[in-house]
């Protein structure tokens, strides 16, 4: 006897679906934490987006003030062929 009240309790206990966060809290505040959550993604991707216009910035001010021997020792081709 016991086993088959085990059995119907285990299959009453798979029945039942755990309880998400979603559903212990009210609308309103899943929807304020979405619009947090993409405020959030927003501001990040404004922050790599000026990480990476300040660094082509710094590449190009750098590339700017390079002496010739600086862009000549950097270039591939092979200058002795054309002395």
């Amino acid at each position: 006897m016991k086993k088959k009240q085990k059995r119907q309790q285990q299959q009453v206990k798979k029945e039942e679906k755990p309880a998400t966060l979603g559903d212990l809290l009210n609308q309103d505040i899943m929807q304020k934490l979405k619009d947090q959550q993409q405020q959030l993604k927003e501001e990040e991707e404004k922050k790599k987006q000026a990480e990476w216009d300040r660094k082509k910035e710094e590449k190009r001010l750098r590339e700017k003030n390079k002496s010739f021997e600086e862009l000549l020792s950097e270039s591939d081709m092979d200058w002795k062929r054309f002395k």
